[in-house]
């Protein structure tokens, strides 16, 4: 893989730390998006069953000139396929959409605790990791709770939880438990969905870097080992945000952007309580 940085996770698999969202990307605008994307160097391609784009992503898999192996793919089972043989029939769909016979990382999209399905589904994720239809499994937006009583039920840890994290909600509790358990942290909407470009303090960085405050997000998030996924449609972004190997943020540059961290930063919805 000719990528810039790769992480190990816990099963020993290996992906790239900067990788490629298309999270509200049409069907169409994600082939095209992933095109560009996968041209600018990115090779780690993140999508879901619920982006209703799977397609797009297989066919731009499908049109490049890379091999499988240089590529690593994540997708993502939606919360109405919970349940263990929902989620064997979710995992043959996905790959049929995609084109591919085995995924690098799927993961559980939310724990959706009020359905009372996510144990269930978790135990068929560990067989579809046996099987060998996904390569490394793993979870999205589950809290410590969540963590604790599929790991303690079947002795499978998550290689990943690809969570909200951003400037102003940076989680450190679930954090703390990611480090202990050995599971990596994967930020959705690094840039805080576009609400953090026009933040003073991340300008006046990225003025003295002479970079743009998205690059300096996401060398933020790079430089904090994590694993990050930043999504554009826009050509000269998809390669902008990709572009951030050139420089890096001084401690005290990290520290002013640690100190943005607020309670009541998050965007998105709360996994204790969303309804879905």
């Amino acid at each position: 893989m000719a990528l810039n940085s790769l992480v190990t996770l816990n099963d020993g698999s290996k992906m790239p730390q900067l990788g490629f969202g298309v999270w509200q990307v049409s069907d169409d605008g994600a082939e095209a998006a992933v095109k560009t994307a996968i041209e600018a160097g990115y090779r780690s391609i993140d999508t879901a069953a619920i982006y209703r784009n799977e397609g797009g992503v297989g066919r731009a898999i499908k049109n490049s000139d890379l091999s499988r192996s240089d590529l690593f793919i994540t997708t993502k089972l939606w919360n109405e396929d919970q349940g263990y043989d929902n989620a064997m029939k979710a995992i043959d769909s996905s790959l049929k959409k995609l084109g591919l016979e085995q995924v690098d990382l799927y993961l559980v999209h939310w724990p959706a605790p009020q359905r009372g399905l996510y144990l269930e589904t978790w135990k068929a994720m560990v067989e579809i990791k046996k099987q060998g239809i996904a390569k490394s499994i793993g979870v999205s937006n589950f809290m410590p709770e969540h963590l604790t009583r599929i790991i303690e039920a079947t002795g499978v840890v998550p290689v990943l939880n690809q969570i909200e994290l951003h400037p102003k909600f940076q989680q450190p509790v679930l954090r703390e438990f990611h480090e202990k358990h050995g599971i990596k942290t994967e930020c959705w909407s690094p840039l805080g969905q576009g609400q953090l470009l026009e933040d003073s303090q991340i300008k006046a960085i990225a003025a003295k870097h002479g970079k743009t405050p998205a690059q300096v997000i996401i060398r933020w998030h790079l430089q904090n080992n994590f694993i990050v996924i930043p999504k554009s449609v826009t050509p000269s972004r998809i390669k902008e945000n990709f572009d951030v190997d050139s420089f890096s943020l001084s401690s005290d540059e990290m520290s002013t952007i640690a100190g943005m961290d607020s309670k009541e930063g998050r965007i998105g919805p709360n996994p204790m309580t969303a309804q879905f």
